[in-house]
This record gives structure tokens, C-alpha cells and sequence, in this order.
């Protein structure tokens, strides 16, 4: 059946009802959780996943934390000549020059030490809590962009493609659908590897199904044959009609995945998200060459990370096409501060991520992490920013919805980052993230019994938590309005075992984290 066909007839495939294992499935209205995402938004987002935990401390190095990082990462650490500084506190490794240039360009947002309350270790259910937006003790069955995805396709699949959505809502780059799109009927996704080798999928006859459990199943899977069919003609045909502008490395999986995103939004294509991957970021050993410390299996996968993205953003630009797309960049985890005897590093917590394109906002986001000088076992980076907060800011000033809805679909807590400037979008945030809100100290530190907690603010409900050194949130120490200006606490850690503890300050337009130590 062609495209055109479909596309008549979806209308009337949207009254029948689909089933999963004989269980009835409804799609969420639009309702339920969005009323103001821009339906005719042409804004695209690419989400680059890092899988395997990256090492952050080694991508985005803290220069004003090197003498610490010096003892307690020797054997692979870069030498601090040469790191490439973006500021007098950071820089990055020494293979990402693109995306340095990037940097000093403006087309790059570094968002400092992003994570979430509890951080979970397993690669496979850290990676379900970045993809899904849930809290580290919920597990959730849509994906945060799938939810997105269903405020401009309600109902979805049943209806689509249609004349005004003929084209797929998402695309995962590989031969498996990124759970990131997962809606709560099916995925919003189609894999692709080759845009100009899409074959089509067997229709089978058109005769009637019997009225059972197995025949409202076969029902399901015809239609999303016929829905992937009809997609894959308007994916090649942009395919076809697009061209690459930039030279693009060799050898590089993750190049190749972003040429073809490249390709086909160049080509006309008006898929809203993009999921590409790289892979090999479980560095647990020989993370970093012996007699080099700049080279290595992390420096190879940063270098691929860079160039990759280096290419793209050329392609886009020399396309014109640079204000309408927008990257993100994510790992399930970073690294443990301390490495390990193997050159490598272990599973860790917190770690920064990237935003690119000519939209950013701001070059920076949160402060560079606080490195004890004696770590506990198996301590990770302390979580600064939520990631679902940057989720949220890109939905909030990408795609237009509204703050109420991103409290629904990801936490009631959700504060604004000020990560992208307007370049059109339908509804600009005002920018009211205070990057240095918080001013933090605790009298005596090291501390006995308790401690006095000293800090400004510029007023408004301010809720303190405190985290332990592996990332588990051990309780709210405070939840309350305060007055702008100079604040004083008695923090009672009587019961704590000696040790490092992180509290983090958030408010509506802030947050902060700080450290305290247990003698």
C-alpha cells in the first residue's frame, strides 16, 4: 500500500481497538499531561547517548580541582598544560579541539556534574532512568520524549502518518528503538541504518481477521507494517533530495549516524528527534595510555565524539539549517574520582553532558565539582544538576511546552536552566536561573556532632538536601521560605558515620551543592 493510500485510510484504522497480548491498549490524550507544546514546531532534537558511563572528570577537567586530582587519579590523569582551557576553572580533554572551537563560537553548553537523588550503578537501570525521566525508585513504561511525542501526535499510532504528520515523529539510528521514545502505546521511533537501503516490510492479503484476541493482534501488526512502509517513502525520498555539505571522518560509527541525520533534515525531512549512539564508555581499564596519558581507549572515544559532532554542526551550518537543531549529549553515570590499579575507572555518580548548536544560551551551567582530598570508597562526583531539569529547560524553551506540563511528565521540582536563547521558538523563558545564587559554608568543617551552615540567598522557598558520597539522598534537612540575604542553620549530623556528605541547596531559579565532612 502506498504512502498516499495509507494516509486515506488511517482515518478509519483509528476506530480499531489494539490489543497487546489479548490486553487493550488507549493511547494518552494529549490532555493528560501536555496543553501547550507547538504542534508546528520545525525545531529538531538530536540526543547523542554515551553508553557505558563516562568518565567526566577526564572529558571536562576541573582545573581548580588539579592538585587533588593529581593524587588520587595519577595514571591517567591529562597534564594540565595540556588540557584545552574553556575557562580559568575548566577544560576539556586535548582531543576534543572541534569541539573547543565550538565552545569559544558559542555553540556549546557544558552542564556541570548532572545526575539524579540515588544514583543507581547498574548500567541497565541507570540507563531506564535517563531514558524514561523517572525517579531512581519508579519504573516507568514511556520514554520522556515519547511523552513529548504524544502532544503532537495524540492517539498515536492510530491515524498516522496522516496528510498533516506524513512524516515518522522520531528516528533512532541503529537496528533498535531507543526506549527514550517510548509512548504509552508503542514507540515513537523507527530504527534506520542506511536511509537509500529501506525495504519494504511484507503487507500480507487484506482478508478478513477473525474476532479474537489473535486477529486484534494481527490487526496491530498490519498497521505498523503499513505505518513503517509509508514512512520509509518519505525517508528516502528526503534522502534523496538531501546532500551533505561537510566532510564528515572516516571510521567513525557516530559520524556516519549524524551524516545521515544531516542528510535527511537537509532533504526536507521533518522528524522532530533524532537518537544516535556510541558506545565503549565502561573504561575499567586501560582508560589511558601508560607512557601518554592523552591517548588511550577514552581519549579514541572523545576524539570520536568530537570530530563527529564537529562535522555535523559544519554540515548544518554551511546548510543554513543551524537554528533549527539543537544536541544533547548523555551517559547512564560518570566515574569514581578515584581510578583504580587497572589505569581505568569504576562506576560512578554525577558527570557533565553537553548541549550544542548556534542556539545556546549559556556556556556554562553550575559549578566545577568539589574533589575531597581523601575520597571515601567508591566515591563519585556529587549530582549538582538534575538532568531532568535540562530536559525539561530544552522541552520548556525548544519546543514550547508549558513549565505545568514538564512538572507532570518529570518531577513537581523541576527548576529553568537558561541553556537555549530564543532563535525563534514559539515561547521564549525568561532567563532567571541565578548561576551564583547560593554562596555556602559550614563552621567548624570538619565537624564533631554538628555543624553551623552559613549562606546568602536571594530569598524564596529553598529545600536543602543531604546526599552521602556514592550519591543516595539520606534526607530533606530543611524545606521553608527564607528572606534574601545572609542565613544561618544548625545542621545536627550526630548520626551520621564519619565521612563525606553533600548538601545541595535548590530553589525555584538555583541550585548549588556544597560539601561537608564527618570527623
Amino acid at each position: 500500500m502506498k504512502r498516499r493510500t495509507f494516509i486515506k485510510t488511517a482515518g478509519s484504522a483509528a476506530s480499531i481497538p489494539f490489543f497487546l497480548n489479548g490486553v487493550q491498549l488507549s493511547a494518552m490524550g494529549q490532555s493528560a499531561l501536555f496543553s501547550g507544546a507547538d504542534p508546528n514546531s520545525d525545531k529538531v532534537l538530536v540526543i547523542i547517548q554515551c553508553s557505558g558511563g563516562n568518565d567526566g572528570l577526564n572529558m571536562v577537567i576541573p582545573i581548580d580541582q588539579y592538585d587533588k586530582l593529581a593524587n588520587l587519579r595519577a595514571n591517567i590523569l591529562i597534564p594540565q598544560d595540556k588540557v584545552l582551557k574553556l575557562q580559568d576553572r575548566f577544560g576539556l580533554h586535548p582531543s576534543m579541539t572541534g569541539m573547543r572551537a565550538m565552545y569559544d563560537q558559542g555553540k556549546l553548553s557544558v552542564v556541570q556534574s548532572a545526575g539524579y537523588p540515588n544514583q543507581n550503578r547498574s548500567h541497565f537501570r541507570s540507563t531506564d532512568i535517563w531514558q524514561s525521566g523517572s525517579p531512581a525508585n519508579a519504573y516507568w513504561d514511556s520514554g520522556w520524549v515519547g511523552r513529548y511525542l504524544e502532544s503532537v501526535a495524540p492517539g498515536y499510532p492510530q491515524g498516522y502518518p496522516s496528510d498533516g504528520h506524513p512524516h515518522p515523529f522520531a528516528i533512532t539510528m541503529g537496528t533498535t528503538v531507543s526506549e527514550t521514545c517510548q509512548g504509552t502505546v508503542s514507540n515513537m521511533s523507527l530504527t534506520l541504518n542506511d536511509p537509500f537501503a529501506l525495504a519494504a516490510l511484507t503487507e500480507g492479503s487484506g482478508s478478513d481477521v477473525p474476532d479474537t484476541p489473535y486477529g486484534d493482534e494481527l490487526n496491530f501488526l498490519r498497521t505498523s507494517i503499513l505505518q513503517t512502509n509509508a514512512y520509509a517513502e518519505e525517508i528516502t525520498a528526503s534522502a534523496k533530495k538531501g546532500k551533505n555539505l561537510a566532510t564528515y571522518p572516516t571510521n567513525n560509527a557516530l559520524a556516519t549516524q549524524l551524516k545521515n541525520i544531516a542528510l535527511l533534515i537537509s532533504g526536507g525531512l521533518q522528524t522532530r528527534v533524532y537518537v544516535a549512539r556510541i558506545g565503549g564508555f565502561d573504561t575499567h581499564a586501560n582508560q589511558a595510555d601508560a607512557a601518554d596519558k592523552t591517548r588511550g581507549a577514552h581519549a579514541n572515544l572523545l576524539g570520536a565524539l568530537s570530530a563527529a559532532i564537529t562535522a555535523f554542526q559544519e554540515d548544518l551550518r554551511l546548510h543554513r539549517l543551524e537554528e533549527r537543531v539543537l544536541g544533547l549529549t548523555f551517559s547512564e553515570f560518570g566515574r569514581q574520582i578515584k581510578s583504580n590499579a587497572s589505569a581505568g575507572t569504576d562506576h560512578g555518580t554525577a558527570a557533565p553532558l553537553f548541549v550544542f548548536g548556534s542556539c545556546i544560551k549559556t556556556h556554562n551551567i553550575g559549578s566545577t565539582p568539589d574533589i575531597p582530598a581523601q575520597p571515601q570508597n567508591q566515591e563519585g562526583v556529587a549530582m549538582q544538576t538534575d538532568f531532568r531539569d535540562v530536559y525539561g529547560s530544552i522541552l520548556q524553551d525548544w519546543f514550547g511546552v508549558k513549565e505545568s506540563d514538564i512538572r507532570t511528565m518529570l518531577y513537581n521540582g523541576y527548576t529553568y536552566l537558561p541553556i537555549v536563547k530564543s532563535c525563534g521558538v514559539a515561547t521564549p523563558t525568561k532567563d532567571r536561573f541565578l548561576e551564583d545564587a547560593v554562596q555556602f559554608v559550614n563552621f567548624p568543617n570538619p565537624f564533631g556532632d554538628t555543624t553551623t551552615l552559613r549562606f546568602t540567598t536571594p530569598g524564596g522557598r529553598i529545600r536543602i538536601t543531604l546526599f552521602d558520597s556514592i550519591g543516595s539522598e539520606l534526607g530533606t534537612v530543611t524545606d521553608q521560605q527564607f528572606p534574601s540575604g545572609e542565613q544561618q542553620l544548625l545542621f545536627d549530623g550526630s548520626r551520621l558515620s564519619p565521612g563525606n556528605y553533600y548538601l545541595r541547596f535548590q530553589g525555584v531559579n538555583f541550585v548549588k551543592t556544597g560539601r561537608i565532612v564527618k570527623m
